[in-house]
Formats: C-alpha cells, sequence, structure tokens
C-alpha cells in the first residue's frame, strides 16, 4: 500500500487507537505494525477473525488476556543456560495459565467460532513447565520453603541459628551493665550481620567488631566479640540458602529453554488473539458493523448515455465520428458505504454520509464550499477503505461493501515545501505524477481540490485533462474541486458523476451531507444578501454574471427541492407502511388466536356430548339386557313388550344424535375424508396448516424425521407432518390469513410476504436506533411465521441507549409474550432474550 496515502488519510491514528484496547507489549507491537492488504481472502479472514471475537466477548464477559507477558526476550537467555529470575519465571507461568485457560475455551466452541479455534489450537501452553515454577516460586514471586528438601532443611537451621543470636543479643542491651554505653536498645545490621549501636565516647567498653559508624560519628555499629561464632553460621547458612535458591532457578530456567520453542510460539498466538480481540473491542467503541469485501467486477466497454441515438442521427458506425467520451470502461470496482462515518471525528456530531459508485460511473467529482466537508469525504472513503482491509469493522451501516483495491493514493491537503522551493500547485502536480506513473484498474485515486494553486482557466483545464486521463484508464477516482467548468464536465462525461456537500442558507454553515448526483451550487450572492450586502451590489454583481449561470443555479435549486420533497414523501410513505404491517400483523395474531379459542371451545363442547351419549348407550345396553333375561324368565316375559318397545325407540333417538354430533364440526378446520385419512402425505399433495391459517404444497417428505418441505407461496418451511393437513385443490386456497369460519375452506384475507431463512439471534451491534428498528421489526415476524419460540437480540452493552430502545419495542409488540437480559452464558446485559407468544 501506498505509504504517503497510509499517512496523509491518518492510518497510523487509527492504529494508535486499535493499540490502546491491546492487552500486552507483543499485541500492540501488531497492532501498531498492522497494514492492509490486498490479498482479497486473506482481508475476509481477518474480518471474519473481528466477527467472531465480537461474538465472543458478547457471549463470554470473561475472555481477556490479562497476566500474559510477552516473554520472548527471557527464552535465549534461557537456551543459553542463563539463570532467570524469579519475576522472569513468574511471568512465565502467568503466560502459560493464561494461555491453557484461553485454548480450552476456544477449541471447546469450534464450530462456532473457527478462526478464533484455528488459533487456539496454536498455543502450546506446555502445562509441566507453568506447574513445575508453581512448586518453587509462590504468587509473591518468592521461593517456597517445601521448594526442595534441602532449602527445607537450612531454613529451618537459620530459624533457629537467628533465634539464638537475637537472644543472645538481646541480653547484652538489656543488662545494666551494658545499657548505659548504648545509643539506643536496639539491633539492627551493618553488611549481613547483627550489630548494636554504641556512644562512639565509650569506644571499649564493650568488646567486639566494628562495621559502621555513623554520619555524625556519634555512634558506632559493633559486633560483640560474644555472637561472632553465631553471626558467622548465621551467614553461612544464609548462604547455603542462596546457592540452593540458585540451583532451583537454574533447573526451571532449563527446563524454560528446552520447551523455548513452544513457549515462543504460545506468546505468538496470544499476541496475535490479542490484535484480532483489540479489533473486536475497537468496533464496538465506534459501533461499527463488518463490511463485504467483494472481487471486481467483470465490466465491458459502455457506450456513453446517448451514443446509439447520435449514431442513428448520423446514419455512421464509425467511431471516430463520435464524441471523444462516447465510450468508456468501467473497472468493476465496487464502492457502496452506508451512513459512513469518519473513525477519527467524534461519533455524536459527525454526520454520516452515503457513498457509492454505480454501474454508469467510477469517477466522483465533489463541489461545494470551504470548510462543507469535501476533503473529509476523500478521507472517509479512503480511511474506510484501509481499514477494511486491514480486517477493522466499518463505523457505517450494516450491508456497506467495498472492493480490495490493490493500491490506495491520496493526494490531500497543503504541501508546500521551501526546502525543497515547491509552491502548492507544484507540490500537488509532483504528487499527481508520481500517482498517474503507478495507478491502474484496481487502484483508488483520492484527489483534494484537483487543479488549484494556478490561474483559474489553466487549472481547470489541466483538471479536465487530469480526470479524462483517469476515465481512459479506467481508475477508480473520487476527487473535488471549486471550478464551475468541472460541473458541466462530470454532468457531460461519461463515467464521472457529480456530487456536492450541502450549505444551509438559513444557518450560512455547511450540513456536511454529501449528494450524489447533483452538483454544488454556487452560494456567493445569496450568503452576501443574507450578510446585508447592499442589494443594489448584489444585483450588479448578478448582471455581470453568465445568465447560463444563474439559470443553472435556479436549476440545481429546483432539483434539489424536488429531491427532498420526493425524500419526504417516500419516509412518510415507508413510515405508513410500518405501521400497516404492524396492524395488519395484530390483526392476524388476534384473529389466529379467536380461532384457536374457538377450536378448543367446540372441541369441548363435541368431546362431552360424545360422553354424555357413549354413557346413555351403555345405560340402554345395560336396559336391553336386563329385558332379556326376564323375556327369558316365562310368563313375565309376555308383560315386557312395553318396555322393549321403548327401548327401541331410545335406540332410535340415540342413533340419530350421535349422527348429529358426528356432523359437527371437530374443530374449526374441515375434517378429513376418509379417503384422505387413510392415505399418506405424498409430495405434491396440497396440505392445510392451522398454526399458520395457510395452504401450501408438500414438495418433499423426508420420512425417517417424519417432516415435510412445504412450498407456501414464495417461500418454503419444514414442518412436522402431523401438523399438515390434506386438502383436495377445490379446497386449497392461496397462503394468507384465514378469517373466521365454520367450515374449513381456507379464505386468504392478504398474502404473507416471503420469508428468510430466521436465525437464532439478530446482531444489531452498530446500528443506530432509526437504523435498528425496522430490522428488529422484520425478524420479528420473520421468527413468529418460522414458530421459533424464541430468539436472541444482540445489542451490545455501550451506552445502552440500542438496549433500551429494543427493550421499549418488545415490551409493546403483539408477538413477544415475554423478554429478559441474557444470562452470563448468553452475553449478559449486552443481549435480550424474547420469548415469542404461543410458541
Amino acid at each position: 500500500m501506498n505509504p504517503k496515502a497510509l499517512h496523509v488519510l491518518e492510518f497510523h491514528k487509527i492504529l494508535q487507537r486499535l493499540a490502546a484496547h491491546t492487552s500486552f507489549s507483543a499485541g500492540r507491537e501488531l497492532a501498531l505494525g498492522t497494514a492492509p492488504t490486498d490479498d482479497l481472502s486473506l482481508a475476509r479472514q481477518w474480518l471474519a477473525e473481528t466477527s467472531e471475537a465480537r461474538r465472543l466477548l458478547g457471549e463470554h464477559s470473561d475472555v481477556h488476556l490479562g497476566g500474559v507477558h510477552d516473554v520472548r526476550p527471557m527464552l535465549p537467555l534461557a537456551e543459553r543456560g542463563a539463570v532467570l529470575l524469579a519475576g522472569d519465571l513468574l511471568e512465565i507461568r502467568s503466560t502459560l495459565l493464561r494461555a491453557r485457560a484461553l485454548r480450552a475455551l476456544l477449541t471447546r466452541q469450534e464450530t462456532r467460532f473457527p478462526n478464533l479455534a484455528d488459533i487456539g489450537f496454536r498455543i502450546e501452553p506446555v502445562a509441566h513447565v507453568a506447574d513445575q515454577i508453581a512448586l518453587v516460586i509462590n504468587e509473591r514471586g518468592e521461593i517456597l520453603d517445601n521448594a526442595s528438601p534441602r532449602l527445607a532443611r537450612l531454613r529451618g537451621e537459620i530459624k533457629v541459628v537467628q533465634s539464638r543470636l537475637m537472644e543472645r543479643l538481646s541480653k547484652l542491651i538489656s543488662s545494666s551493665d551494658s545499657a548505659q554505653y548504648l545509643q539506643e536498645a536496639i539491633v539492627t545490621q551493618r553488611q549481613g550481620r547483627y550489630v548494636i549501636p554504641l556512644k562512639a565516647e565509650f569506644k571499649g567498653r564493650i568488646r567486639g567488631l566494628i562495621h559502621d559508624q555513623s554520619a555524625s560519628g556519634a555512634t558506632l555499629f559493633i559486633e560483640p566479640f560474644g555472637v561472632v561464632e553465631l553471626n558467622n553460621e548465621w551467614r553461612k547458612l544464609q548462604l547455603d540458602e542462596l546457592e540452593e535458591i540458585r540451583r532451583l532457578l537454574a533447573e526451571l530456567s532449563d527446563l524454560v529453554g528446552s520447551e523455548a520453542r513452544a513457549i515462543r510460539q504460545t506468546v505468538e498466538a496470544l499476541a496475535l488473539l490479542d490484535l484480532i480481540i483489540a479489533r473486536a473491542r475497537y468496533a464496538d467503541d465506534l459501533r461499527a458493523s463488518e463490511p463485504e469485501l467483494v472481487e471486481f467486477k467483470d465490466k465491458r466497454e459502455r457506450p456513453e448515455r446517448g451514443a446509439a441515438r447520435r449514431k442513428t442521427n448520423l446514419q455512421d458506425d464509425d467511431p471516430s465520428r463520435l464524441t471523444p467520451h462516447a465510450a468508456f470502461r468501467h473497472p468493476g470496482s465496487v464502492i457502496d458505504l452506508r451512513k459512513a462515518r469518519h473513525p477519527l471525528l467524534d461519533p455524536e456530531t459527525v454526520v454520516p454520509i452515503d457513498v457509492y459508485l454505480e454501474e454508469d460511473y467510477f469517477v466522483i467529482l465533489i463541489t461545494g464550499p470551504n470548510t462543507g466537508g469535501k476533503t473529509v469525504t476523500l478521507k472517509t472513503v479512503g480511511l474506510l477503505a484501509l481499514m477494511a482491509q486491514s480486517g477493522l469493522h466499518l463505523p457505517a451501516k450494516e450491508g456497506s461493501m467495498l472492493s480490495c483495491f490493490e493500491t490506495i493514493f491520496a493526494d490531500i491537503g497543503d504541501e508546500q515545501s521551501i526546502e525543497q522551493s515547491l509552491s502548492t500547485f507544484s507540490s500537488h502536480m509532483t504528487n499527481i505524477i508520481g500517482i498517474l506513473d503507478e495507478a491502474d484498474q484496481r487502484s483508488l485515486v483520492l484527489l483534494d481540490e484537483l487543479g488549484a494553486g494556478t490561474d483559474p482557466e489553466e487549472g481547470s483545464a489541466l483538471a479536465r485533462a487530469l480526470l479524462d486521463h483517469l476515465v481512459q484508464r479506467s481508475v477508480t477516482t473520487l476527487a473535488t474541486t471549486h471550478y464551475s467548468d468541472l460541473k458541466v464536465y462530470a454532468h457531460s462525461t461519461p463515467g464521472v458523476r457529480n456530487a456536492s456537500v450541502e450549505f444551509s442558507l438559513e444557518t450560512l454553515a455547511p450540513t456536511y451531507e454529501l449528494s450524489i448526483g447533483l452538483p454544488g451550487r454556487s452560494n456567493a450572492l445569496a450568503i452576501a444578501t443574507r450578510l446585508g450586502l447592499d442589494r443594489a451590489i448584489v444585483s450588479a454583481a448578478e448582471t455581470l454574471v453568465r445568465p447560463e449561470a444563474l439559470e443553472a443555479d435556479s436549476l440545481l435549486l429546483d432539483i434539489k427541492t424536488t429531491r427532498e420533497r420526493l425524500e419526504a414523501e417516500r419516509s412518510t410513505a415507508e413510515a405508513a407502511r410500518r405501521q400497516a404491517e404492524a396492524h395488519e400483523k395484530e390483526l392476524r395474531y388476534r384473529l389466529t388466536r379467536i380461532e384457536e379459542a374457538r377450536r378448543e371451545v367446540l372441541n369441548e363442547a363435541r368431546a362431552q356430548a360424545q360422553a354424555e351419549l357413549d354413557e346413555l348407550e351403555l345405560e340402554i345396553d345395560r336396559a336391553r339386557r336386563q329385558l332379556a333375561g326376564f323375556s327369558a324368565g316365562g310368563p313375565v316375559a309376555s308383560g315386557l313388550s312395553t318396555h322393549q318397545q321403548m327401548l327401541a325407540e331410545a335406540q332410535q333417538v340415540l342413533a340419530q344424535r350421535r349422527k348429529a354430533a358426528e356432523a359437527a364440526p371437530a374443530s374449526v378446520e374441515a375434517p378429513a375424508t376418509p379417503d384422505q385419512r387413510a392415505t399418506p402425505l405424498a409430495a405434491g399433495d396440497t396440505v392445510w396448516i392451522p398454526s399458520l391459517q395457510a395452504s401450501g404444497q408438500i414438495v418433499a417428505i423426508a420420512p425417517a424425521d417424519q417432516d415435510a418441505e412445504v412450498q407456501i407461496g414464495s417461500f418454503r418451511m419444514r414442518l412436522p407432518l402431523g401438523r399438515l393437513e390434506r386438502r383436495d385443490m377445490s379446497q386449497a386456497a392461496p397462503v394468507g390469513i384465514a378469517k373466521p369460519r365454520r367450515l374449513t375452506t381456507p379464505e386468504p384475507a392478504s398474502t404473507l410476504a416471503p420469508l428468510p431463512q430466521v436465525g437464532l439471534e439478530l446482531d444489531i451491534r452498530g446500528a443506530s436506533v432509526d437504523e435498528m428498528l425496522p430490522r428488529l421489526e422484520k425478524y420479528l415476524d420473520d421468527a413468529y411465521l418460522g414458530l421459533m419460540p424464541w430468539v436472541r437480540i444482540i445489542h451490545g452493552k455501550g451506552t445502552g441507549v440500542l438496549r433500551a430502545a429494543v427493550r421499549k419495542e418488545l415490551s409493546k409488540h403483539p408477538l413477544v409474550k415475554s423478554f429478559r437480559e441474557g444470562e452470563a452464558g448468553e452475553g449478559g446485559d449486552g443481549v435480550t432474550v424474547a420469548t415469542m407468544v404461543g410458541q
């Protein structure tokens, strides 16, 4: 990537902010050394890693690299046999312990986080090294008493000897014979030996070795002869202790040296993981989203708008008779940045912009007032392209797309050089010449104030020639200018499109909004009028302006006004559409619940009636058997004819009532016919889905799963066979909401929109509240129709604004039964889990 462009676009400031999110020095080095790649597959992998890390952090708040150190400088020393300090070994242990925990976490979730798991598999925690260090050194960096039997014995002996030494010295300083000669009744140390403070004027009164004296000379620190042997023994034991500690540290250092390769690989893997997590945290700070990096499209030569018409009029196919710009070749580059924000500006005040290329242009010429945002637009596009190719998510709306440019060039700002005797114009020309030597169809070129710094007429001509050259070479270009002639050039040249930054005549300040398709208007006369310049002077100035220029400004104003009005109408229509969809959804929900309640009531009534009829039939059968017994008894039987006749009539009434009950609907849907019940469902059958109140056609059946794939309108769903009811073609109806009815033929009220495949979660991190609401609305609709029992809304933690908006919307949504905050393993306060109604 062009180093000058990286500097001009302030990419180093992005890296500094990225590095601030790293946890240890090795990760920081990687962050500061990050460079954009022109390898599309590698850039996509980096972006996928960042996305995985954001999801991982959302679900596991305990993921961190605390306690990790860059221990690589210690490894060569250990390999050469040097003895490492206890603090160094403790850092190695801390690093290996954290590495072990991260490896376990990442490799367990390989299916969900494949890229991070790949890094986890590169970690070699060499557990035996960490365990061995823990047996010798405690958390404070101290050597444990039980690190070795010899060390334990030596420390025990040291305590005994020290106790005897202190006891003898204590008796000496507390003795009435000696106390008068002492400066203080204390025992202290000098040069590693215990001594007592003797007044200088009593030198010789207590016999011993002088080790030191005070600064004033008034105190002598002496070691009484009576404790010399004990001091010698105590000191000897201390030296033996140090020797044993050095031996233990040497063994640990040798162990580290033998595993230096694995430890070095682990630290490098941890540094890479630190960088990826830093990218994720930086993305969360920016409220960023993952862009889509795409390949350059294969574009054929495109005729100029109107070129075919001119050919017809000329009745000549000779290309030389056409205009110089009769055709151009699109490089196939893609720029589609939606609501993009400059990452170095305050996110609360920066104005998002939409920048995009279409099929008929790849050069954008931006005009507008000074400090209106033209240069910021160039820097935003260039910087976001660099970020995307470095694996960083972009402060832009989800769905933004960019090509992976091989090189990005930028000539931005005033870089005149006194030392090199270069003026502003010369400096710009020098840069542009270098750019033209290297740029090609896979480059992105950003040119600020093209042709500025010289005579306007010559500068304008030079700017047109430079843009012509870039168009002919199919170089994707964004340029800014103040020259009015270039507006006409951009309007009439194939492959080039006008754009402008807006200016408010009410506030006399730029709005920083970018409009592609409209050139900037000249506001000098309007501003002068607003500021109070004499109207006569303004009128005189208007007479000096070319009439066509005034007319063009008037037309631009009309076009801008019309565009704003259409945009407002579109927004109003969109809001009305969303409201209508909400009402339709609520009605659909209510109708479904009414149908279910009615079905339950009918089924209960029918079951109760059936039970009563069964009981009555049992009574009649019991009476008949009794009468049959009496009849077999002889004389009495002749008197029972009347009772038999009554039983026959009761049996007849019972049969009529049972027939009437069987004719009643078993539920709100039409009962299946005997043939329909007997014949198993098969591909091609028309079926009714009661839970959706819709009809569809079976596309395929999975016998092992007892599931069927059903085509419902223009989308498909997988449903259990038990939830499907066969329908004849005459009973089938288009997919829709069933009206309340007695029998079952579904009568659609409205056609359902095609549904995409529904995921278990919706990630809206980085979106604004206005951007989030329609996405959440559609997702809940799809989740309900997809029979999802519950869904996860990932909104992140941040300032809490997005979380509050999500929960407010869920609290009044007709398809949401309840919602709760995510648990620790689900993402905590950064996730809301919603339970759908009726599932």
